[in-house]
């Protein structure tokens, strides 16, 4: 069975609640519940997580990464900050789309620029939960 990761990166749990005119009205429970319906539905298991903290996502990332076929992962924050992760996902070689609910370019001029799509397979932005969904 494929075996899909999906990690959401800081202050995503609190979607649904936080600037909804920039990601939406979908909680994270709503986001991952839809996930979870697309990947049953190809015959897939899905592993969740989200984290505030840099340090969780590098563990969790290099505790599971033998055990997935693909890692579905929105940064957030840590998109225009975060060598760690970056050389984490370099040293693993997991495969990976990245996501945003925004479209950055569209954003402030510091968060145009992302480490992680430079190694991404591909990037789907601006389009809601449902780039989740595409991924």
């Amino acid at each position: 069975m494929t075996k899909l990761m999906v990690i959401h990166g800081p202050n995503l749990h609190l979607l649904g609640q936080r600037q909804t005119q920039i990601y939406g009205t979908l909680s994270l429970d709503d986001i991952n519940f839809a996930l979870q319906q697309k990947a049953k539905h190809y015959g897939y298991e899905l592993l969740t997580k989200q984290s505030n903290s840099e340090a969780e996502i590098i563990d969790y990332i290099t505790a599971n990464y033998n055990d997935v076929d693909f890692l579905i992962f929105n940064p957030a924050a840590f998109t225009h900050t975060s060598i760690a992760i970056y050389d984490t996902l370099l040293a693993t070689e997991l495969q990976f789309i990245e996501v945003h609910l925004s479209s950055p370019a569209k954003r402030e001029q510091f968060r145009h620029q992302s480490y992680f799509s430079k190694i991404a397979l591909g990037t789907i932005c601006g389009l809601g939960a449902n780039s989740y969904i595409l991924a």
